[in-house]
């Protein structure tokens, strides 16, 4: 019997190491960047096309590489960082594997060309599929420069698991933002294309945040940031949180050890502990926590990417960390201090000579008798007349709604399940509706008593009708007297520019300025008055946390912001007719039963739960 064990080749090999090292675009950038942050690059220009399908370009300024270095590198396992196996735990630079080079070959079409100072001349090195087709002395700058083209040409299946230009972008910007925020002394400039997406100068950590992150006017990033700083014999901590008040569905969060980024979910607790019943629980803090520990207390041998770091004092840095947030947060006032109320108070006097105090005195008339005659006659009062003028008065409080105009649906669709046709045939048809505390619709049906949560009724006929018109493009855009502007990051613009078709079928009407920037000129006829631009923002925020791979999920989401924005809110007082309008709508919709995000929208009390009560 022969042997069955045999050495993969080399090509087998490196790219089954990129399965884990390189998984989409992003996963290039990262490398490609780290190795010349670890070259001591002052500048570092990175180009992209096609999200980096067609081209990833990193080029930089660092010490470059010699003849036999440039062709070494893409040898498996080949690298300047460590020596031994105990460098592991004195880890100062970003990449020490030696397999990224190895496993981009592997997968792309790579051309390397560097030139260190002492060299009058450099050197081209052509590879792909890990086969070497040219190595050549040529004339470059100083430096090195990747050009990293058709990622995952000769592996279709990987390829064809890459997701839309929109998401993969959103990917590279993600690990950019990741090196930039904390490598503040080097300037980097991106281009998508020939677009110049950035261009930061060496500064310092808190202007690098501002002026990634600083490009949406509404959130000031200057005024909202809180430094923090403490340092121990085990860490020393510093960085920049968020006030309360800017907290956000999806905050910017990031936490770097020793210049690296890294997540830590442990270290995340203690940040939401130390705003705990400042902020809304759906919402939570920006942070941008940098950390300083010795590297034999550290492990980030753990995963190929090098984001999961393990502490030998974890809980101990928890505490500094949670102290540090929390003493940040009362030095500037953040944390509220107890004021007692004072307004209708009795102004207490303080100093008062002895002599001006007087007894009260109290007047009355002495002549006054009760169950005598005092000439006080009752006044006659028609109450029967005062009465019939309030019946023939009905009282209408707040703001009316024209759920005519919004819906117009059959009576009786022909999609209407079963057991939604029987709540409709158990409907008493001259029942009266009645409000209780201007939240809820109760109404008699012969079963029992139905009782309904307008808000949500509203937004599920809303919902579906925002999704209809989505579909076919048959919103009503409203002009606005006065454009308002939206200014988005660049992530932002990204995630804006899958919403924009669809905001425009629904009725919004938008032009696309400089800088990331539109002018709202229209918006759909059924959303209120309220400010457009938090409306948008907010969808915004939601799109970023829903996965828009699907057409579904974008229209969804859309549809119920606007849902929720225009629907009737609690509090607000119906007349009889709009109740009934209302109910007639509900039992319209294909699903009155429930909210678009699965809320209960009514329930049923029989009639033996009711006579059970007494």
């Amino acid at each position: 019997m022969s042997d069955i064990i045999h050495l993969l080749p080399d090509s087998v090999a490196n790219q089954i190491a990129a399965g884990e090292v390189i998984q989409r675009p992003a996963s290039v950038l990262k490398e490609l960047v780290e190795n010349s942050i670890d070259a001591g690059a002052t500048f570092i220009q990175i180009v992209i096309k096609d999200a980096g399908r067609t081209l990833i370009q990193v080029v930089d300024n660092g010490r470059g590489m010699s003849e036999t270095d440039a062709r070494m590198a893409f040898e498996r396992h080949a690298t300047s960082k460590i020596k031994n196996a105990d460098d592991l735990f004195s880890l100062r630079t970003m990449g020490f594997r030696g397999e990224a080079l190895a496993s981009i070959a592997a997968v792309a079409q790579v051309e390397l060309r560097t030139r260190r100072t002492e060299d009058e001349l450099g050197v081209l090195v052509e590879i792909a599929g890990t086969r070497v087709f040219k190595q050549e002395t040529v004339q470059c700058d100083l430096g090195t420069s990747f050009q990293v083209k058709n990622l995952f040409f000769n592996v279709p299946a990987r390829r064809r698991f890459l997701k839309s230009d929109h998401v993969e972008k959103s990917h590279i910007l993600n690990e950019f933002y990741r090196i930039a925020l904390v490598n503040s002394n080097v300037a980097f400039s991106f281009y998508d294309g020939d677009d110049e997406i950035f261009n930061l100068p060496a500064s310092n950590n808190k202007v690098r945040i501002d002026a990634i992150f600083g490009r949406n006017a509404k959130k000031r990033w200057q005024q909202q940031l809180l430094s923090i700083e403490t340092s121990t014999n085990l860490a020393s901590i510093t960085g920049y949180v968020g006030k309360p008040e800017f907290a956000q569905k999806s905050a910017n969060q990031y936490f770097f050890v020793n210049g690296r980024y890294m997540r830590h979910p442990y270290f995340h607790k203690a940040i939401l502990l130390a705003y705990n019943q400042m902020i809304q629980a759906t919402e939570s803090p920006n942070y941008f926590i940098y950390f300083e520990v010795d590297p034999q207390t550290i492990d980030v041998n753990i995963h190929p990417t090098k984001t999961e770091i393990k502490f030998e004092n974890e809980q101990a840095i928890w505490s500094i960390l949670s102290a540090a947030i929390k003493e940040a947060l009362g030095k500037f006032n953040i944390v509220p201090s107890i004021d007692f109320d004072q307004e209708g108070a009795v102004e207490m006097p303080t100093n008062i000579p002895p002599e001006n105090i007087r007894p009260p005195q109290t007047n009355f008339n002495p002549n006054y008798n009760p169950f005598g005659t005092s000439g006080y006659k009752r006044p006659n009062l028609d109450w029967e007349q005062l009465y019939g003028e309030f019946e023939k008065k009905e009282v209408h409080i707040g703001s009316s709604i024209d759920l005519e105009s919004n819906v117009d649906l059959p009576a009786t669709p022909s999609f209407i399940h079963q057991e939604q046709q029987q709540v409709i045939e158990n409907l008493e048809t001259r029942a009266e509706n009645y409000q209780y505390k201007n939240r809820y619709i109760l109404t008699g049906i012969k079963s029992g008593l139905l009782m309904i949560d307008q808000h949500r009724a509203h937004t599920r006929i809303l919902f579906d009708l925002f999704l209809r018109q989505i579909e076919n493009s048959q919103g009503i855009s409203q002009q606005v007297l006065f454009p308002e502007l939206l200014e988005l990051s660049v992530d932002d613009a990204l995630f804006f520019e899958q919403l924009l078709p669809d905001l425009i079928h629904v009725g919004f009407d938008f032009e696309k300025l400089e800088n990331n920037s539109y002018s709202v000129k229209g918006v759909s006829s059924h959303v209120g008055t309220g400010s457009v631009i938090d409306l948008l923002l907010e969808m915004l925020d939601k799109a970023k946390t829903t996965a828009l791979d699907t057409t579904s999920g974008i229209h969804e989401t859309i549809a119920l912001t606007l849902a929720e924005t225009a629907s009737l809110k609690v509090g607000q007082r119906l007349s009889v007719e709009e109740m009934s309008d209302l109910i007639d709508k509900l039992f319209g919709c294909a699903n009155p039963n429930f909210t678009p995000d699965g809320k209960k929208i009514m329930t049923i009390f029989t009639q033996e739960e009711l006579e059970k009560r007494f």
